[in-house]
């Protein structure tokens, strides 16, 4: 048996652990110190979206898989659902230390990647080094600070994901197995689907370049075997996945992400987003030079140019005499393309070492990372670079699903460490001779040579967004004055770290004293990424731990809680962006990112006139409700307004939980099932496509009445009087999988009405009705999830000790 050596396989990784813990707890100090939590918009907007399903839970043990109070009801598997992956989960729980939500996912991501630049080689106090850079990127800090939990857990094991299979590929083929595996599980227990999508494209680069070195090596037999192995690693992590997976699959047909049923003259319905909504966030050309200079484009759009007294445009406001008052004085220090952004700085300590990479590094590392990092760029420039990115839009597989492109740059800061660090760790080896001290110095000019460039010319840009030319002549000024000074501080910066890490290799600090180098080293990249990423997060940052995240329960909230009944709000303060409202009421707006595309639809067509139509004849002091027959049958009863929904309106037209109609209004499409939709009276008339449901003729009884007697998230139960057959139109919001309903026990077929909405037939007396929601992806996919998530654990543990067995 090889014996161990405590210093040499033990002690690197228990300090590269220690490290990232120090790291961690001290750089999210008030989480640890101060029982505080991360404010997180995001979040806060997400706690209330799944408010009624945690609730549910909490009573029941079931989950509730339908959120009724955002949107008028939609499917939850995006909002809040519980999966069995317990054994995923407790394997996330163990590699993070126990650490609390959602810091945790930096630590994983120090540690992934730490293990990612073993897997390739590279010694454990470099590693350490290159994975601090990755996780204090100011990427996944400011996505962290937004509540991008589910993104950045799932960039935090992209590198778990790349070491297994890098070591399939290398020679250690059970482990590989074992690491892939488990780590694509872990990825995909994150539910982010665009950053695996990412993940994938980088997989991708890495096999096309394995495939091209394995033919002209003549090993493509040894390809064809690591492949093998890696088909039945991603198999079973997809089983770890199966439930979610499927029932996203089956819910994006539906969603905005799919295929729209309307159509404009002359077109077909196109699949996917909306050019326009997906590429609403696209980088500018430029945008990409915050890789090394973060203050390149001013910072972020959330940074004032008014807040530090010393600024130009500060000493502008005294020299004209106004005085400077906080409360109505911001204008942002960013002057790049987008309405909202915040700097991608990977470091620049990592921009050069990069550099060196590309010099040093084996040759297959090289041509996968550096075009790889070069197309991730390119995509996130979106719509300022058409061309390329409609193309991909329109053609690539899958890709016309996913907006924010700008998250394609996750790419390119997977890519620079790594060829970084496996770039200076050749060098190290091969040490510095006349011949690599030469190419070390084309490596300091390409990246130190840049920032000298930005220094000394930085009057070449403009310095101003769109529209602000028309601003007064003093302020332009000042505003270009103070945004070329923090380009030129960021650029002399970025220029002294590169400085400085140049010096450390140029000399052999390395050789000479190498304990030094490498805590110099990982103490420098510190300094580097986390000094920026503290402009972006802050003690401001945080707050105390609440119940309600915050979410103040107003009078307002408490007067519409006070009704028993069954009923929906709308809160006129940007009703589809806020799920704030949705903590308290059931709403019809909402915050989701993949809402039902027939819902957006209607509020695109039918909402937003009466919306608009509302606040007119509110402004002036009327209110007929009944001419917004759209909100009635969405049962809408209070109409809410102020910053904290203080204020609130009564509906009496609202139609009810359900009701009987006394005309079916037929229509042959989704065009027209929308027109008609917009003008009906929803009280007494429905709208059915009768290409796609039957309906019988039916005879009106005005005495009929519809109550509802019980309302869980997935369960509804009525009980219905009429004399006649009749058909019955329920406010809720029809889903073609997952929903039946049942009349008196026996199986009824549910009709879609007035584009959204459910109705059924139903026959002369008295009945009993239930709806209920039990989608086969979840009740046939979980038991599939819990068994391989259990499965992937054992295999995980089993790889690690056959391997540990035959090393030893």
């Amino acid at each position: 048996m090889k014996k161990l050596n405590f210093a040499q396989h033990i002690l690197p990784h228990v300090v590269a652990v220690l490290i990232f813990l120090i790291v961690t707890v001290f750089f999210f100090g008030p989480v640890f110190f101060e029982n505080k939590a991360i404010n997180q918009q995001d979040i806060t907007q997400s706690v209330g979206a799944a408010k009624a399903l945690r609730d549910f839970r909490e009573k029941t043990g079931e989950e509730g898989l339908w959120a009724p109070n955002m949107f008028s009801g939609m499917p939850a598997y995006l909002i809040n659902v519980e999966w069995g992956y317990q054994a995923i989960t407790g394997l996330k729980i163990a590699l993070a230390l126990g650490l609390p939500h959602p810091v945790r996912n930096i630590f994983l991501a120090f540690l992934c990647y730490y293990i990612l630049l073993l897997a390739f080689r590279v010694k454990p106090y470099l590693a350490i080094a290159g994975a601090i850079a990755f996780g204090l990127s100011s990427y996944m800090i400011v996505g962290l600070a937004a509540g991008h939990n589910a993104r950045i857990g799932a960039i935090a094991f992209m590198p778990l994901v790349m070491a297994g299979i890098h070591l399939t590929f290398t020679g250690k083929r059970i482990l590989g197995f074992g690491l892939t595996t488990a780590a694509l599980a872990l990825h995909l227990r994150e539910n982010h689907l665009q950053i695996t999508y990412y993940l994938a494209l980088i997989v991708l680069g890495y096999g096309l370049v394995q495939l091209i070195y394995a033919v002209q090596e003549k090993k493509v037999v040894d390809l064809v075997r690591n492949v093998a192995i890696l088909i039945p690693a991603a198999l079973l992590s997809v089983g770890s996945f199966f439930g979610p997976l499927w029932s996203i699959s089956e819910y994006s047909k539906y969603s905005i992400r799919g295929k729209s049923e309307l159509s404009k003259p002359g077109t077909q319905p196109t699949d996917g987003l909306r050019k326009d909504y997906a590429f609403e966030y696209s980088n500018g050309i430029l945008e990409p030079m915050t890789l090394l200079v973060p203050n390149f484009y001013g910072g972020s759009s959330m940074q004032n140019v008014f807040a530090d007294e010393g600024s130009a445009v500060r000493k502008a406001l005294n020299t004209q005499g106004i005085q400077y008052n906080p409360q109505q004085m911001a204008h942002p220090a960013y002057w790049g393309p987008q309405s909202l952004s915040a700097p991608y700085y990977a470091g620049a300590i990592i921009f050069f070492l990069f550099i060196t990479g590309i010099i040093f590094s084996d040759r297959k590392y090289v041509w996968w990372l550096v075009p790889l990092s070069v197309i991730a760029i390119m995509l996130t420039w979106g719509s300022n670079f058409a061309g390329f990115n409609y193309f991909m839009f329109d053609y690539f597989p899958g890709y016309n699903k996913f907006r924010s492109v700008t998250f394609a740059i996750v790419i390119t800061l997977f890519a620079m460490p790594l060829l970084g660090m496996t770039g200076l760790q050749r060098l190290i080896d091969a040490g510095l001779k006349n011949e690599n001290k030469k190419k070390l110095l084309i490596a300091l000019g390409a990246s130190g040579g840049l920032c000298l460039v930005l220094i000394l010319a930085a009057g070449m840009f403009s310095f101003l967004k769109d529209g602000e030319s028309g601003l007064p002549a003093w302020f332009v000024n000042a505003l270009r004055d103070e945004r070329r000074s923090l380009l030129r501080a960021d650029a002399f910066r970025s220029l002294t770290f590169i400085a400085g890490a140049f010096i450390l290799i140029y000399f052999e600090v390395f050789k000479k004293l190498p304990s030094a180098f490498y805590g110099m080293l990982i103490f420098f990249v510190l300094m580097d990424v986390a000094v920026v990423d503290r402009r972006y997060f802050s003690k401001d940052n945080y707050q105390r731990k609440s119940k309600n995240a915050g979410i103040q329960l107003s009078a307002g909230d408490q007067e519409v809680l006070d009704d028993k009944s069954y009923f929906r709000v709308m809160n006129i303060n940007g009703p589809m962006s806020d799920a704030l409202t949705s903590y308290y009421h059931n709403s019809i707006g909402g915050y989701h990112g993949a809402k039902l595309k027939r819902y957006q639809d209607l509020y695109d067509s039918c909402i937003t006139k009466e919306f608009t139509s509302f606040i007119s004849e509110a402004q002036q002091g009327r209110f007929d409700f009944s001419k917004y027959p759209v909100l009635n049958m969405l049962n809408t009863k209070y109409i809410m307004y102020g910053q904290n929904r203080e204020n609130v309106i009564t509906n009496p037209e609202a139609n009810g939980p359900g009701w009987f109609v006394q005309e079916i209004v037929p229509v042959n499409s989704a065009n027209e099932e929308i027109q008609k939709t917009c003008g009906i009276d929803s009280k007494t008339q429905a709208v059915i496509d009768v290409s796609k449901f039957t309906v019988s003729g039916l005879t009106p009884d005005s005495s009929a009445t519809i109550r509802l007697i019980e309302n869980t998230p997935n369960r509804m139960t009525y009980e219905a009087t009429t004399n006649t057959n009749g058909l019955a139109v329920f406010s809720e919001i029809y889903y073609p999988i997952g929903w039946s309903a049942t009349i008196d026990g026996n199986e009824a077929s549910i009709i879609r009405a007035n584009f959204v909405l459910r109705a059924l037939e139903i026959p002369a007396g008295k009945h009993t009705i239930e709806f209920r929601f039990a989608p086969k992806s979840y009740t046939t996919g979980n038991p599939i999830t819990t068994a391989s998530s259990w499965l992937v654990l054992l295999i995980l543990l089993g790889s690690i000790g056959w391997s540990w067995r035959t090393e030893n």
